[in-house]
C-alpha cells in the first residue's frame, strides 16, 4: 500500500510555486534579523529547487535527467537542514519560526510523494 496522494505531477507543480516563494517571502516577510544567513538560505535553495524541478523527470520539467525518487530525497535533506538550521546557526524569532515550518512542510510533501513501486510501474497498474 503507498501513502501517495501528491503525485509527481502535483509535485513538479508544487516544486515551481515553493521555489519562487523560498526566493520572494525572506524580502516579503524582513528575514534575516537573527542572521543573514537566514535570508540566503532560503534564496539559495528557492533558486536549487527551481533548478532540480527543471531537470526532474516529471512533466513540468526541461530534462528528465534525474530520476523523481532522487529528487524526493533531495527534498527530504532539504527538510533535514531547514530543520537544523535555525538551532545550528542561532536563528530567533521569525527566522526560527520559518525554518521549522517549512522543513515540516517539506518532510509531508515527501513522505506523501513515496511509492513503493517506480512511476513507470504505478502507471501500468
Amino acid at each position: 500500500m503507498s501513502l501517495r496522494f501528491i503525485t509527481p505531477n502535483m509535485h513538479g507543480v508544487l516544486d515551481y510555486i515553493v521555489g519562487t516563494t523560498l526566493i520572494v517571502a525572506p524580502g516579503l516577510l524582513g528575514l534575516g534579523a537573527s542572521s543573514p544567513l537566514a535570508f540566503w538560505l532560503s534564496v539559495l535553495t528557492g533558486l536549487a529547487v527551481i533548478a532540480m524541478s527543471l531537470i526532474t523527470d516529471y512533466r513540468f520539467s526541461v530534462a528528465q535527467i534525474i530520476p523523481f525518487w532522487l529528487h524526493l530525497t533531495v527534498d527530504a535533506v532539504a527538510a533535514v537542514v531547514f530543520l537544523v538550521a535555525p538551532f545550528a546557526f542561532g536563528f530567533a524569532g521569525l527566522d526560527f519560526v520559518y525554518y521549522l515550518v517549512n522543513a515540516a512542510a517539506v518532510l509531508i510533501v515527501v513522505a506523501f510523494g513515496l511509492t513503493e513501486q517506480p512511476e513507470s510501474d504505478a502507471a501500468a497498474a
